[in-house]
């Protein structure tokens, strides 16, 4: 019951932090209404699959919220239904880049030597590589049709930037008193790496996070949309694909047909990026015990 309690007063002190900023807090919520259409959306509005061909690229109506396709099938379902496979290969990607990224930079910070050397060679090495040409080249030979594996692919190649940036973090932190309080008190690396210095890098880890997802976003809407990743899903990224493919462009009837799936990467981006000005607050250890 206490376990309870303490995670509702957790929950309820983290939402009074972000209240604080008010876009951020906007932004918030503006996250969460688009990640409950996506993921529970679609077991609530039905995808709309069946061809009527007298209802090509109609406008937005009370029947199609965002108009028509080619193929006159409604285009807010496909909005609906598109941004689940998106937002899930975008926050694994996310987790396993910051996971990688804090691991192994506040090692190298925190170790010195040559760990330090190996891993920051490592890195180097990563960042001298342009991320999309590297990706574009590696779907020829790797088949990229797994969500989970595209997920993992893009997370495995996309920490080399984040890893510098908590690296430093970490060199600033670990000559703080507290630090050298632990080592005194013989506490261990553990403790000290991921209870002292990790707790203190929070705020710096979210926001990179949910930098690193809305570049996950991107890179995977890019490849799809190059018809690099075999998607079998109608996700935002196809849609986009498709509607270049067939022409849409070329169609002024055909503008919702095109900007539907643009606009809700935009928004989400945004929504997310904004969002980031209240997490600022709410994972900042300072604050959190004044509140």
């Amino acid at each position: 019951m206490g376990a309870i309690q303490g995670f509702f007063r957790s929950v309820g002190t983290t939402l009074r932090l972000m209240t604080y900023n008010k876009a951020g807090f906007i932004g918030f919520l503006s996250t969460c209404l688009i990640l409950i259409i996506c993921l529970l959306g679609p077991f609530v509005i039905p995808l709309d699959n069946k061809t009527k061909l007298d209802q090509i690229y109609q406008p937005p109506s009370a029947q199609h919220w965002l108009g028509t396709d080619h193929q006159g099938r409604d285009i807010f379902s496909q909005i609906v239904h598109g941004g689940k496979d998106v937002i899930y290969v975008a926050t694994v990607a996310a987790f396993l880049s910051t996971a990688i990224a804090v691991t192994f930079g506040t090692l190298s910070a925190f170790a010195g030597g040559g760990t330090d050397t190996v891993i920051m060679a490592i890195t180097d090495i990563m960042l001298t590589i342009p991320l999309f040409p590297l990706l574009a080249v590696l779907a020829a030979f790797i088949r990229l049709d797994n969500l989970t594996f595209l997920g993992i692919f893009l997370g495995m190649l996309s920490w080399a930037a984040l890893l510098r940036a908590v690296r430093s973090q970490a060199l600033s932190l670990k000559e703080r008193d507290f630090v050298e309080a632990a080592r005194a008190l013989d506490l261990g690396n553990v403790h000290i790496v991921f209870r002292e210095l990790v707790p203190n890098m929070m705020t710096y880890i979210v926001i990179s996070f949910t930098l690193a997802l809305t570049t996950a976003v991107y890179t995977q809407v890019g490849l799809v949309l190059l018809g690099l990743v075999p998607v079998s899903s109608s996700n935002w990224g196809v849609m986009i694909s498709m509607a270049w493919t067939q022409g849409a462009i070329f169609y002024s009837d055909a503008m919702w047909r095109i900007m539907a799936p643009i606009a809700a990467i935009a928004i989400f981006q945004l929504s997310v990026i904004t969002m980031t000005r209240s997490l600022e607050l709410a994972f900042n250890p300072r604050l959190r015990t004044i509140v």
